[in-house]
């Protein structure tokens, strides 16, 4: 029976759900491969933002449509791993309500400083820091954020005193890095790409554990000096727990193929996103390691929800 169904599927409609707003990174992740998809399909693919609650409010709605496979989710960390740790009434258990389908891409996070900041490396920010106890700020786009923590796991790491200044949003918070008002920040690459031309920010290193293809020369945190640290935001294709496994198991064929399409691969590079697409298998293992990893420096840090 589940066989039949994988021949069959898709012969309607599929309603992919992205919990961020549309033009945020989640939102071109998914529209991206979902337009190649639906023409692999020959069906609509039907991209519904629901916004809220850091991602919360539409994993929710993933987890609770029904498991027949025309409902996807493109979740991300934040939905599957932070939020977890961070709300104890969460309304959904990543690992319980859903099944993996593959991972997307991560998406690298640069630690950037001001341009008028006098610091030209992790070593020498660092040293700032323990010259300046509590008077060296840090911006985000809110507690918890892909933002806050690997700022956090820097704190912790290195033994440093960096005030969190949580912005409604990386953009705002992004936005006041540049200016000058907050001298330090992790952002994503492709927010951080165009105002390094501008001279305007210095990207010190990145927090992933390998260098990143876009900017290959830019060194990792544990280069620079900062021990087993390791920080990527990332996001992946769920759908309901119950889903046939026949039809999980098209799902992800058809993504890895649509992923690995030089036009989709390419445009998404382009914008910073690391493209890798994997097994069902192994994206489940990842939200299980990110879970744990991320509920560790929440508790360490004394993380709260806003």
């Amino acid at each position: 029976m589940t066989q039949v169904l994988a021949q069959t599927y898709p012969d309607k409609p599929v309603r992919l759900i992205v919990p961020f707003s549309a033009g945020s990174a989640v939102d071109t992740l998914a529209r991206i491969p979902a337009q190649k998809l639906s023409e692999l399909w020959g069906q609509p693919i039907v991209v519904d933002n629901r916004v809220g609650a850091n991602g919360t409010i539409g994993t929710e709605a993933a987890a609770k449509a029904p498991a027949d496979g025309y409902t996807l989710v493109l979740a991300n960390d934040a939905g599957l791993a932070t939020s977890p740790a961070l709300y104890p009434r969460l309304p959904y258990d990543p690992a319980r309500d859903f099944a993996p389908i593959t991972l997307a891409a991560s998406i690298p996070v640069v630690l950037v400083v001001n341009a008028s900041f006098p610091a030209s490396s992790v070593k020498e920010l660092v040293s700032q820091a323990k010259a300046n106890p509590g008077k060296i700020h840090y911006a985000s786009g809110g507690n918890g954020s892909a933002q806050h923590l690997p700022m956090e796991m820097l704190k912790l790491a290195a033994g440093i005193d960096l005030v969190h200044v949580p912005y409604k949003g990386l953009g705002p918070a992004f936005n006041d890095v540049v200016s000058g008002q907050i001298p330090v920040m992790f952002a994503g690459m492709s927010n951080v790409f165009p105002h390094l031309k501008s001279g305007r920010i210095r990207a010190l290193a990145i927090g992933s554990a390998q260098r990143s293809g876009a900017m290959p020369e830019l060194q990792t945190m544990q280069e620079a000096g900062i021990a087993g640290f390791d920080y990527a935001a990332w996001a992946g294709f769920l759908a309901p727990a119950a889903t046939a496994p026949s039809i999980i198991d098209r799902v992800n064929t058809d993504l890895k193929k649509v992923l690995g399409m030089p036009e989709v691969r390419d445009k998404l590079a382009a914008l910073g996103f690391e493209v890798s697409p994997g097994t069902p298998q192994e994206f489940g293992a990842i939200i299980r390691r990110e879970m744990a990893k991320l509920a560790k420096v929440i508790k360490e840090a004394g993380i709260r929800a806003d």
